[in-house]
């Protein structure tokens, strides 16, 4: 099948976003500050209404055939490449796009495409679609108290009953975004603690309002609770909502993780504060006379380009059909790093004014950043074990030997 070109394709995009979104407005413009937060703080009701917002534009998109753009055609995608993708998020951001959510981006980026490449006809149809389509909400239930960056290491045990049909699911999970208003959770538990720890996972899709599921929020220091714990106590998963073939759950989780370092380091949804905003603030502050301050400005500016020059590249450079490459850890690091340095010059800017509201207007917003940014460089694994994928799988560099590691050439899919 042949590609579209993708400057006839961009015609394209643009004349049907104008038809379901606005032009986009500086923030200056409409008299609102900018939403400088890294993680959504909002009310429980303030975060129903986003979540409906995005689901409209999203059900829109996937309508439009504009949804999961690089998945395969035969797998519920468009079927389209990496150049086609770029396209689309430069035209978007010309819009006034509903400001999405974490769970939507798991929804639509990490479960939909996961049970998109490893689900069985059946749950492509009943699934997989309405994940892509945000019929349905699916949070990630993958980190543990004991098993974050060392996601191996799960924990959570699940056994299949007498007559082979249903699971049995006990354990804990930690972390974990929207589970409160998710239908569906992407779920890892040990079915073989028999073998190396990556080959005894499987996956499953559990119903969130399944008896045994209970969802515990976490409070966060910025005051809000968009994570969660989450208990299951004797929980039953019928086994057609299994992912994979048991024992394929490290395949399905390590091809979702990346597609999570890729959505967190494209830059296609807007997070914390910017630099953009950096220098709105220095030259409200009378600061960009300051030779040290342009400096600063200067190499949080290159920083920026640099990272949007690396996610075009790895964009441009990822794996075909539909799967990113360990290349994305490459945008997440840069993402992660980039925003601590973006909350870095802005509290020096504002010294003492970042301890209290002064009521200068764009001032203490700020906090919401500096309070979320460390955060951000844990989500999605840590900056050492993106480092570690960098050197290993990028790099080619030989791993530390570990006993309770496969090689990585020896694990399912590589």
């Amino acid at each position: 099948m042949s590609q579209p070109d993708p400057d006839v394709w961009r015609t394209q995009v643009r004349q049907w976003l104008a038809t379901v979104l606005e032009p986009a407005r500086a923030p200056e413009s409409t008299g609102e500050a900018a939403d400088l937060a890294v993680f959504h703080n909002l009310p429980e009701d303030e975060e129903r209404l986003l979540l409906e917002r995005c689901r409209t534009y999203q059900r829109a998109r996937f309508d439009a055939g504009y949804q999961a753009l690089t998945l395969p055609a035969d797998k519920g995608g468009a079927g389209l490449t990496a150049a086609h993708v770029a396209v689309f998020a430069q035209e978007e951001s010309a819009f006034e796009v509903p400001p999405s959510t974490e769970l939507i981006s798991v929804t639509v980026r990490l479960v939909a495409m996961a049970v998109s490449l490893f689900g069985t006809d059946e749950q492509l149809r009943d699934h997989a679609r309405a994940f892509l389509r945000t019929d349905l909400l699916a949070c990630q239930l993958f980190s543990e108290p004991g098993a974050g960056s060392d996601l191996a290491a799960v924990r959570t045990r699940a056994r299949q009953d007498q007559d082979g049909d249903d699971w049995v699911i006990d354990g804990q999970k930690v972390w974990t975004s929207g589970a409160q208003f998710a239908d569906y959770g992407l779920l890892l538990a040990r079915t073989d603690p028999d073998v190396v720890k990556q080959a005894g996972i499987t996956a499953f899709l559990v119903p969130m309002d399944a008896p045994g599921v209970e969802v515990r929020p976490i409070r966060q220091m910025s005051g809000g609770a968009s994570f969660n714990e989450v208990f299951l106590s004797g929980v039953r998963v019928p086994d057609r909502l299994r992912i994979g073939r048991p024992g394929q759950g490290w395949e399905v989780a390590t091809t979702t993780l990346a597609f999570e370092r890729t959505a967190s380091g494209s830059g296609n949804r807007r997070k914390g504060g910017t630099f953009t905003d950096v220098l709105a603030l220095a030259r409200s502050l009378g600061r960009t006379s300051d030779p040290l301050v342009r400096q600063r400005l200067a190499d949080l500016y290159v920083r920026a380009a640099l990272r949007a020059a690396t996610v075009d590249r790895v964009a441009r450079t990822s794996a075909a059909g539909g799967r990113p490459g360990p290349e994305a850890s490459l945008t997440k690091l840069m993402a992660s790093d980039l925003l601590t340095r973006t909350g870095q010059v802005a509290a020096e800017l504002m010294g003492a004014r970042i301890s209290a509201d002064t009521g200068e207007p764009g001032t203490f917003a700020w906090t919401q950043h500096l309070l979320g940014a460390p955060g951000y460089r844990l989500a999605g694994g840590t900056d050492q074990i993106q480092r570690n994928l960098i050197g290993e799988r990028v790099l080619k560099l030989p791993p530390e030997p570990r006993v309770d590691r496969a090689p990585f050439s020896q694990l399912p899919g590589n």
